[in-house]
C-alpha cells in the first residue's frame, strides 16, 4: 500500500518541514501517515506522540497508547497498514505520563491485550497517577487508571512470536521511565532499534532536595549512562520530535538508498544534548540552594 497516497496533502506538507527537538501539544493529536520503519516495526502515532506497532505471526505488540483521544487515531493507523487491533497481544508504554498512557484503559478494553509496565511506574498507572508522587507541575501526571498484568524489572524481555523487546529502566523523567530496544531485520542484516523513554527535565522538576523523589538526580545520571551504552542503528523515541521523525519520513518519498531512520550519530548527539541540559539545570538548582 502506498501510504503517501492515503495522506496526499499531509505528505506534501511534510516535505517542507524540518526536524524539531519537540512539539507543542497541538501536534499531539494531529494525524500522521503510519509507516514502516524497518522489518516488522511500524509507526502508528500522531504528528508527535509516538506509538509503535511490532507485528508477528503470533500477534502484535503496541508501545504507547498516548492520550484518550489518540486511540481512534492509533486504530486507524493500524488498520491502514493492514493489521487488526484485536491481534494486539501486549501493550507497553514509555512512562506514566498522560501523553503516553492515558489511552491505555480504552485500548486494553478494545484489544483484550495484556498490559506490561515497569514496576516503578506500575502503581501510578493503576492509580491513575499517584497524586503523592508528583515530581513537578502539570496535569500530565493524571490519567484514567488501568490494571497492570505484569510488572517489569530492568532488563526484562517481552517475547511474542519472533520478536523480543528488552525493557531498560531509564528513570528520572518518571521513576519507571522505560527505553525499549529490539532487533529488526534490515536489508543488510539485523538493526538495533532504540526507543528512548525520555531523558528530559520538564519545567518545574525539582532535582535538588526533592522530598517526594529523593533519588531523581541520581536516576537521571543512570539514564544517561544506560543510553550512551546501548548499541543503536534505528534512533526512535516517545515523541517523534526526539528523532526528527517528520523530516526522516519525508525522505522516504525519494526512496533513499539508506533508511533515514538509521541514525546512530543523531542518537548520540540527542543524548549528549539532553545530558547537557540536565546538568545545566542541576547546577542551576544547586546554586539556588
Amino acid at each position: 500500500m502506498n501510504l503517501l497516497r492515503v495522506f496526499p496533502l499531509l505528505s506534501v506538507l511534510l516535505l517542507l518541514l524540518s526536524p524539531v527537538q519537540g512539539q507543542s501539544p497541538s501536534a499531539w493529536t494531529q494525524p500522521f501517515p503510519p509507516h514502516k520503519i524497518a522489518g516488522n516495526l511500524y509507526y502508528v502515532g500522531s504528528k508527535d506522540l509516538a506509538s509503535y506497532l511490532i507485528t508477528t505471526p503470533e500477534g502484535h505488540i503496541l508501545i504507547n497508547s498516548s492520550l484518550e483521544e489518540s486511540v481512534p487515531l492509533i486504530k486507524t493507523s493500524v488498520e491502514t497498514l493492514g493489521f487488526k487491533m484485536r491481534d494486539i497481544r501486549y501493550l507497553l508504554i514509555s512512562h506514566a505520563h498522560s501523553d503516553h498512557c492515558a489511552g491505555s484503559a480504552e485500548l486494553l478494553n478494545l484489544t483484550g491485550a495484556k498490559y506490561l509496565v515497569m514496576e516503578q511506574d506500575a502503581d501510578a498507572v493503576e492509580n491513575g497517577g499517584a497524586k503523592k508522587a508528583k515530581v513537578g507541575k502539570g496535569d500530565y501526571t493524571q490519567f484514567p487508571p488501568a490494571k497492570v498484568d505484569r510488572r517489569l524489572k530492568d532488563g526484562d524481555e517481552v517475547k511474542l512470536g519472533d520478536a523480543t523487546l528488552v525493557a531498560h529502566l531509564t528513570p528520572g523523567h518518571t521513576p519507571g521511565c522505560t527505553t525499549w530496544t529490539m532487533q529488526v531485520k534490515g536489508e543488510k542484516g539485523l538493526l538495533n532499534a532504540v526507543i528512548i523513554g525520555s531523558p528530559n527535565v520538564n519545567p518545574g522538576y525539582v532535582l535538588v532536595g526533592n522530598d517526594k523523589y529523593p533519588a531523581i538526580a541520581k536516576d537521571y545520571e543512570k539514564t544517561f549512562r544506560v543510553l550512551k551504552a546501548l548499541p543503536v542503528d534505528l534512533f526512535l523515541g516517545a515523541h517523534g520530535g526526539y528523532y526528527g521523525m517528520e523530516a526522516k519520513f519525508a525522505k522516504l518519498a525519494s526512496k533513499p538508498v539508506l533508511n533515514p531512520f538509521i541514525d546512530p550519530a543523531g542518537y548520540h548527539a540527542y543524548v549528549a544534548d539532553r545530558e547537557r541540559a540536565f546538568r545545566a539545570e542541576l547546577e542551576k538548582q544547586k546554586a539556588a540552594q
